[in-house]
């Protein structure tokens, strides 16, 4: 397959910080990270291959990701760099640290695991009409009292977030409906080729060096927050936080306080926004 250059979002000036979003997704999703961060840094949010506006035409692996990102760090001669990282998008990150360790200076760990698990109940046939409803009307009128307790706590919104906010429920019209129509089946298909295969990368993070920030929601059905703990406990340098009554979508739910601690731990870590 002929590479193509990955669609990529980028904002600021400064130190380098690639954003890696998650599936269903895109490099838009990451908008509560880099509208912050990019006051400060440089902010690098590509839409992964068969994600957004990065189109493909045919079957790929996930290693095919990470040729992606590492063609793209070349093409913008980014030397070094943090990455922060949102499920699958964390799940890449580790992997690039692990890849080109002279290259990834830090990691923020959003929702994600080296070894993801969930306990997501089975899914009914009214959970996909509430949420086919919810999320039209949502589409529509986003953040709307009415529809909220009417179906989107009815519906698998109820699995992806705690707090149904007009907050939560912004980010969900403006964000996640494009993008869950702009994945393409292939993206889809090597995704559950790789959890199918029992992907496990627990016995390797110990080659990770750098500093890493684990942050979880304490409700999260697709990835648990025991599953990012025992990520963090396997990283050497690691800070963890999970955050009470929130899931998978947390930083959807409480950006302010999410984004508080952030700076806090590049404070903290100044090493990671230095060439």
């Amino acid at each position: 397959m002929n590479y193509k250059p990955l669609n990529v979002y980028i904002q600021g000036q400064g130190f380098p910080i690639l954003g890696l979003h998650g599936h269903p997704g895109a490099g838009r999703n990451l908008s509560v990270f880099t509208d912050h961060l990019s006051k400060r840094f440089q902010t690098f949010a590509p839409d992964l291959r068969g994600y957004g506006k990065s189109r493909c035409n045919g079957n790929f692996a996930m290693q095919d990701h990470l040729d992606d990102l590492e063609a793209l760090l070349d093409r913008f001669q980014i030397d070094k760099c943090l990455v922060l990282g949102w499920s699958l998008g964390g799940i890449l990150a580790m992997e690039l640290a692990l890849r080109l360790p002279q290259r990834v200076t830090g990691l923020i760990l959003v929702a994600t695991s080296a070894r993801p698990w969930g306990n997501h109940p089975p899914i009914s046939w009214q959970d996909n009409v509430y949420t086919g409803v919810a999320g039209i009307l949502n589409y529509i009128k986003p953040g709307w009292s009415w529809n909220i307790e009417t179906f989107g706590k009815r519906s698998l919104f109820r699995y992806l977030i705690q707090q149904h906010t007009p907050t939560a429920y912004g980010y969900i019209a403006r964000e996640a409906v494009q993008a869950y129509l702009q994945t393409s089946p292939h993206a889809t298909r090597a995704l559950y080729s790789a959890i199918k295969a029992g992907y496990n990368r627990l016995p390797d993070l110990e080659k990770i060096q750098c500093p890493s920030l684990v942050l979880a929601g304490s409700q999260d059905r697709h990835i648990t927050a025991d599953s990012s703990l025992e990520t963090a406990r396997h990283l050497k340098n690691s800070h963890w936080q999970c955050y009470p009554n929130t899931a998978h979508l947390f930083p959807w739910e409480i950006p302010q306080q999410l984004l508080w601690d952030i700076d806090s731990w590049l404070e903290a870590h100044p090493q990671v926004i230095q060439d």
